[in-house]
């Protein structure tokens, strides 16, 4: 049993997600922040500010290490993060020559902040590619059932007659803009050091930070330890997909409901009434939209990030944003898969 439905024994075969969930597993995020010291190591040489020698060590070693997770864990009950001892165990992979060039000006945020956008970066990509899909699967819904006719309705009652096409506009009209959006996110590097100041680096610190970015396929920005605006954005954006998309469930229950002009295969039994063939899919999204709006208001919590670090928002943070990507990465899998099993729509 576990307290995430996401990753639960039996409920994540309604509300997990076999491709997105790795992306927040422990052994991503590991591989990540190693990204980020092998890159650092390798900027930091570029410009003069280490060994060349000590840079492939580093960068040697972080592709193939393998850190003792059991100490990691009992150490982040100690620190409250879990770098300053990956650190540690790094530099004795490393070798006392290379470890006084590991980690240098950099600071913990830099690292865990850091390998959350190398890790939602990939994940927005493939989000994307599922919007594309869905919006696909409307197109070949207009094509077949277009003209087909529905009742619209205005408040919860009977309005006047529309077709399928007008419904159908409805839901796909957001996600071309969502896929955009997606495509055009900025995920930036964090790279400040102890204050956001990059004290240690002096003059050369801009230009290490833009060399870290490049090597890591981010963009370059200044830090924003304490300016989580990439984290909101994000946040917000996930909220509103899994929102529109909720929006077609919505829908598409209510259709079921009436029962005339809808036919769905692959609905859900009941273990009481043979004839039933529940909505399943549609009713997940509604819950999944309401669980990211619900959400979101948590993010907006931790804009409140108190001088130049926050321990508290920023945990609140990590309690959070995961769950929102995998409820967003959910809502995109169902949509699309309920979507496929529309076998009427409307009245020809």
């Amino acid at each position: 049993m576990t307290a995430s439905p996401f990753d639960h024994p039996f409920l994540s075969g309604l509300l997990g997600d076999d491709e997105i969930a790795p992306y927040f597993s422990a052994e991503a995020d590991i591989r990540a922040m190693l990204s980020f010291e092998a890159a650092l190591a390798r900027a930091e040489a570029a410009h003069g500010l280490i060994p060349g020698d000590a840079a492939r060590k580093i960068a040697d070693t972080c592709a193939a290490f393998s850190p003792d997770v059991s100490a990691l864990r009992a150490a982040t009950a100690r620190d409250g993060v879990v770098v300053p001892d990956l650190v540690r165990q790094l530099r004795i992979a490393v070798g006392e020559d290379a470890a006084k060039s590991l980690h240098l000006g950099a600071t913990s945020q830099d690292v865990i902040d850091t390998s959350l956008m190398i890790r939602l970066k990939a994940v927005v990509f493939l989000f994307a590619g599922r919007l594309s899909a869905i919006d696909a699967g409307l197109d070949g819904l207009d094509r077949q059932f277009g003209q087909n006719r529905l009742m619209g309705h205005t408040r919860m009652q009977a309005a006047i007659p529309i077709t399928v096409t007008d419904r159908l506009n409805a839901w796909r009209a957001p996600l071309a803009t969502y896929r955009d959006r997606l495509t055009e996110q900025s995920f930036p590097v964090q790279f400040g050091g102890a204050a956001g100041t990059l004290d240690k680096l002096g003059a050369q610190g801009p230009a290490i930070r833009a060399s870290l970015a490049g090597e890591l396929g981010l963009t370059d920005r200044p830090q924003w330890q304490s300016g989580r605006l990439p984290i909101a954005d994000i946040a917000g954006l996930f909220a509103s997909i899994s929102g529109s998309l909720g929006k077609i469930g919505q829908d598409i229950a209510l259709l079921a409901q009436a029962g005339d002009e809808i036919e769905i295969s692959g609905g859900g039994t009941s273990s009481a009434m043979a004839h039933k063939q529940n909505p399943v899919a549609a009713e997940a999204l509604i819950s999944l939209a309401r669980f990211n709006a619900t959400l979101l208001s948590g993010i907006h919590q931790s804009l409140v990030h108190e001088q130049e670090r926050s321990g508290a928002a920023w945990t609140l943070e990590w309690l959070l944003l995961p769950q929102m990507a995998m409820a967003t990465a959910a809502s995109l899998r169902l949509a699309k898969e309920l979507t496929g099993n529309i076998k009427r729509l409307g009245a020809a």
